[in-house]
């Protein structure tokens, strides 16, 4: 139960990281919010900490800037695999996965 509350809780931080970045990001149907939310699911809780510690010294050398540019590069990776996911380029996608990131601690914290 509580894997479904965190997938619909990251897509409503997708949903609502549309309307900081209009333009930037779309989803042609509405239903693929929950499709990227339940790949962007997927992707952190299995892909995410192998790629973490591999890049650990990276992030290390940044003070932690360097897991903003992962994060939105596996953003931006997944408009490549799922169709009516579109991100206009890789600046678009870090400040996306940014705002993902904050909306979805604070909505959290909320629920």
């Amino acid at each position: 139960m509580m894997i479904i509350w965190h997938w619909l809780v990251l897509s409503l931080a997708l949903y609502a990281t549309k309307f900081f970045l209009p333009h930037a990001i779309t989803f042609t149907p509405m239903y693929v919010v929950l499709v990227v939310g339940a790949c962007l699911y997927f992707i952190n809780a299995t892909i995410r900490p192998l790629i973490g510690f591999f890049t650990l010294a990276a992030n290390i050398l940044t003070l932690g800037i360097f897991s903003i540019i992962l994060n939105g590069a596996l953003l931006w990776g997944l408009t490549y695999v799922i169709a009516g996911f579109h991100i206009t380029d890789f600046k678009a996608a870090m400040i996306g996965a940014l705002i993902v990131s904050v909306l979805n601690w604070i909505l959290e914290m909320i629920f």
